[in-house]
C-alpha cells in the first residue's frame, strides 16, 4: 500500500499515540521512524502516570504493538523530502519509496544541544542530566550540580535545589546579577565561577584555572532544537526561534500537517507528548470526517 489517510512521522510517544487514535478510528496509518528516541540514553522513564520506572525502549514497543494491532504500519525509514500535492502530501524515504497521505501528523521531537565540554556528551542521560523532574527523585539527596551556560540556569538551580541542600551553581563570569547572588546566598547554594574545562570520571568538574569539583549528578539545561526539517519543506510557518506555528490542536499553517510532542513544544515530557498526539490525531481525524462529508456530498450531486 502506497497511500494511506494519514503518515505519522517520527514513532515516539506523540506519534505512536496519535498513530493509536488514528487507527482506531478505523483511519489508514503509516508510521515513519528512524529508530533513535531523544531518550535512548536514559534507563528509565519517570513522571509517566503507570509507568513511572518503566524503560522507555519497553514503553515504544508495546506502543508499536498496540497500533499494529489495529492495522497500522510501521516503517524503519528517515524522510528525504515531503511535497504538498493538490490534495495529498508525498513523502520520500531514505528507503527509496515514495508514500502519501491525505493528512501529515509530524512528531520528529527536537535534540539536546550541549556546551563543547570534553566528557560531557559521554556522560548524558547517566550522571550528567537535563531534567529535574524526570531524573531529581533518583538523585534526591546527593552532591548536586548545574552547569550554568543558559540565560535563566540561576532560577534552574533554584529548582533544583528541591530535590537537594547539596547543589554548587557552576557560572560563567559575568552572569549572575547581584539579585542572583542574593537568592542562591539565601538558599545555601554554592556557587562557583568560571568556565568549566571538562567533566572526568567520577564526575569531577573541572574548571579552566585548575580548580576541581566533585559531584554525585550534574544537570545541564541543553538548548533545545526542533527536528523540522519535514515542516520547513512544506513550508509550514515557524517562529523567529525555529519553533512551529500551531493552532492549539497542533495544526500548521499548512492546512494538511498536523504536529504532536517536542517538535511543537519543547518543555512536553512523554506523558505530556503521548497527550499531544491524541489531541491532535482526534482534531486530525475531524477534519478528515470533514472532507469526507465534502467528498459525498459533491458525489451525491453528480
Amino acid at each position: 500500500m502506497n497511500h494511506y489517510d494519514v503518515i505519522v512521522i517520527g514513532g515516539g510517544a506523540a506519534g505512536l499515540s496519535g498513530a493509536l487514535v488514528l487507527a482506531r478510528a478505523r483511519r489508514s496509518v503509516l508510521v515513519v521512524d528512524g529508530g533513535e528516541p531523544r531518550n535512548a540514553p536514559a534507563a528509565h522513564m519517570q513522571g509517566f502516570l503507570s509507568r513511572d520506572g518503566m524503560p522507555p525502549s519497553e514503553l515504544l514497543a508495546a506502543g508499536r504493538t498496540e497500533i499494529e494491532g489495529y492495522g497500522a504500519e510501521i516503517v524503519r525509514a528517515h524522510v528525504t523530502k515531503t511535497i504538498q500535492r493538490d490534495d495529498h502530501v508525498e513523502v520520500q524515504l531514505d528507503d527509496g519509496r515514495s508514500v502519501t497521505a491525505r493528512r501529515l501528523l509530524v512528531a520528529t521531537g527536537l535534540r539536546d544541544e550541549l556546551p563543547d565540554v570534553p566528557g560531557l556528551r559521554e556522560r548524558w542521560g547517566r550522571d550528567v542530566l537535563h531534567c529535574p523532574y524526570c531524573h531529581g527523585h533518583e538523585v534526591r539527596d546527593q552532591r548536586l550540580g548545574v552547569l550554568g551556560w543558559t540565560p535563566g540556569a540561576a532560577h534552574y538551580a533554584q529548582i533544583v535545589r528541591q530535590w537537594s541542600h547539596d547543589v554548587v551553581l557552576f557560572a560563567a563570569h559575568g552572569t549572575l546579577t547581584a539579585d542572583d547572588r542574593e537568592r542562591l546566598t539565601a538558599r545555601a547554594i554554592g556557587i562557583v565561577e568560571g568556565d568549566v574545562a571538562s567533566v572526568d570520571d567520577g564526575l569531577r568538574i573541572t574548571m579552566a584555572d585548575g580548580r576541581a569539583v566533585e559531584r554525585d549528578a550534574l544537570f545541564v539545561p541543553p538548548r533545545f532544537v526542533p527536528n523540522n526539517h519535514v515542516l520547513v519543506d512544506l513550508g509550514c510557518e515557524l517562529d523567529d526561534a525555529g519553533w512551529v506555528v500551531t493552532d492549539p490542536t497542533g495544526r500548521t499553517s499548512v492546512q494538511t500537517v498536523w504536529t504532536a510532542g517536542n517538535v511543537r513544544n519543547s518543555r512536553a515530557q512523554v506523558i505530556t507528548a503521548a497527550g499531544e498526539g491524541s489531541a491532535a490525531a482526534i482534531a486530525l481525524n475531524a477534519d478528515l470526517v470533514d472532507d469526507d462529508v465534502r467528498i459525498a456530498v459533491r458525489e451525491y450531486r453528480a
